[in-house]
């Protein structure tokens, strides 16, 4: 059996080559100079790092490599992992305070194929082994089949759900899920909502309805907005994560789909860009192949 770690390098490995391949190839018998840290530059950006983390990342190249008297070429790829672990390092929520005895809400929310659905099966059979109760509220009812589709999990993971008939208010339905999560002293309330363009003004709304909804029937729950982002977007996840944010608030972000990119680089530029944390990565379809970030061990496999 593979584990986490191995996988973890193993989904990286387009990423990898896409930014630690090609700047192996450029640093190689080079000094460190003005010439070498623009083509590190252009690789970081062609990479989807960002123009806002790349120009940091290059600032503090330059910045350390002065303080510390580097001059090989070669020296500038540790100092890039160093940098790179720095902003990813970033305070956000907490995924679980096991202090707070409060019932928790998490509002899964994102642009449609992204993955939103399997991503809530999966923290649903993570937190269920972990030993705790968990109600799912079934509040995409638009799109078909979604309904079954998250009752399968549902099943599958062990936990209560809480649905209606397909073509429901969903804000509705996240009331009666949060009246039912209360009442069976559920620790975490998993609330799984309709695939929207985050350019859909009225979509948007309806999600405000949601966790206005949500706050009203738990008003003593924290709720945390959990953005889901396939990897695979690149630059668009930027934007994703910024509308989102201004409509309902961004606790954290789940990426999924890594295991297929050569853009996991955006995983940088929304760090750095929106100082929205991390919180798992999805690293293939199976049940286990959602993990809980670490940027150390991000910086590491990307550099291994």
């Amino acid at each position: 059996m593979i584990d986490s770690y191995e996988k973890l390098k193993r989904s990286l490995a387009r990423t990898k080559q896409n930014i630690l391949g090609k700047i192996v190839q450029v640093v190689s018998r080079r000094k460190i100079d003005d010439e070498l840290l623009e083509e590190i530059e252009q690789i970081l950006i062609e990479a989807d790092v960002g123009v806002k983390a790349t120009a940091r990342l290059i600032e503090n190249l330059k910045q350390k490599a002065r303080e510390r008297n580097l001059t090989e070429g070669e020296q500038v790829i540790a100092l890039l992992q160093e940098e790179i672990v720095s902003i990813l390092m970033r305070e956000g929520a907490p995924l679980v305070n096991e202090n707070d005895k409060r019932l928790v809400v998490w509002l899964i929310v994102g642009v449609n194929g992204t993955g939103k659905t399997t991503t809530i099966g999966k923290l649903a059979t993570r937190f269920s082994s972990e030993g705790k109760k968990v109600v799912i509220a079934a509040c995409d009812t638009f799109r078909a089949a979604a309904i079954d589709q998250i009752a399968i999990w549902a099943e599958r993971s062990n936990v209560d759900i809480i649905k209606s008939a397909e073509g429901s208010d969903p804000a509705a339905v996240a009331f009666d899920a949060s009246k039912a999560a209360a009442a069976r002293s559920a620790d975490i309330l998993l609330v799984d909502t309709a695939g929207r363009l985050h350019t859909k003004s009225n979509l948007m709304e309806e999600l405000k309805k949601i966790r206005r909804v949500i706050a009203k029937a738990l008003p003593n729950s924290p709720i945390y907005s959990r953005l889901v982002v396939d990897g695979s977007t690149g630059q668009n996840a930027i934007s994703q994560v910024q509308i989102f944010a201004q409509a309902i608030g961004c606790d954290g972000i789940i990426v999924t789909k890594l295991d297929g990119t050569a853009k996991g680089g955006v995983i940088i530029a929304v760090a750095e860009e929106i100082g929205v944390p991390v919180n798992f990565l999805g690293l293939g379809e199976g049940i286990d192949d959602l993990q809980p970030f670490d940027p150390k061990q991000f910086a590491e496999a990307l550099f291994a």
